[in-house]
């Protein structure tokens, strides 16, 4: 081949190559959001939304796109591309965790009363304290909720419209994180806790596992850490965290 015929065909394969504002002509990504997304997931030491992401991303590039092709592209590999928390973080791949688990003490473990709390307050968010204490069957020891509270996988979110205006108690999005749910919703439901052995085959006739939601129900109001509580006091402290 002459050398003049070579130019021309490198110049045609570099006129047939995309460009790094061109969409991908399989996916309809266009490649370099792909990396741009790609690094700042990699990079983050938290999940990312869809917001967080588009801020660093051209104006008019499709966020959701690029992330259903990274989905996509990472759900075979060692490290999967996951959304909890209605956020997106690389985690390594569900059957590879044995690779990554250390034996070693643990340093702090969870009461069984703690764990039955956070069960409580999981499943049947918004709850006050006299609720958690109405489900368990007997009184919630000083500290219990001050432990998952300083864990931090539960939080105050609101208070009760009954008199005494109670503090209710939720899960916060470590909760989440934590345990890879993209929602309280998505916390297991009846067919799953049987299948896991935590529920009889056969439960109590009428029993049903409840829906927990985030959102706001409709006899609570929004936290205000300055409302003083029943005895006029504000809940600054942890002890008053635990009285309420």
């Amino acid at each position: 081949m002459s050398s003049v015929a070579k130019m021309i065909e490198t110049i045609e394969t570099q006129m047939d190559a995309p460009t790094s504002n061109q969409a991908d002509a399989e996916t309809g990504v266009n490649p370099e959001h792909l990396r741009m997304v790609e690094a700042l997931l990699f990079a983050a030491s938290e999940p990312l939304d869809e917001k967080a992401l588009s801020t660093s991303l051209p104006e008019g590039a499709d966020v959701k796109g690029v992330i259903a092709e990274l989905q996509a592209l990472y759900e075979k590999r060692g490290v999967n591309l996951c959304l909890v928390a209605g956020k997106y973080q690389f985690r390594t791949a569900a059957d590879l965790a044995f690779l990554l688990r250390k034996e070693k003490p643990e340093q702090k473990r969870l009461s069984k009363a703690a764990i039955e709390t956070l069960a409580i307050i999981a499943y049947h968010q918004p709850v006050t304290r006299a609720e958690i204490e109405d489900i368990r069957g007997v009184a919630l020891s000083k500290g219990t909720l001050d432990a998952l509270i300083e864990v931090g996988w539960v939080k105050i979110r609101g208070r009760k419209r009954t008199p005494g205006r109670p503090v209710t108690y939720g899960t916060s999005e470590a909760f989440l994180i934590q345990f890879g749910l993209e929602s309280v919703g998505h916390l297991p439901g009846l067919d799953e806790l049987k299948a896991a052995g935590f529920l009889e085959a056969m439960p109590p006739s009428g029993f049903d596992v409840p829906n927990p939601s985030d959102a706001l129900s409709a006899d609570e109001d929004p936290y205000d850490p300055n409302e003083p509580d029943a005895q006029g006091d504000m809940l600054t402290g942890s002890v008053h965290l635990d009285q309420a």
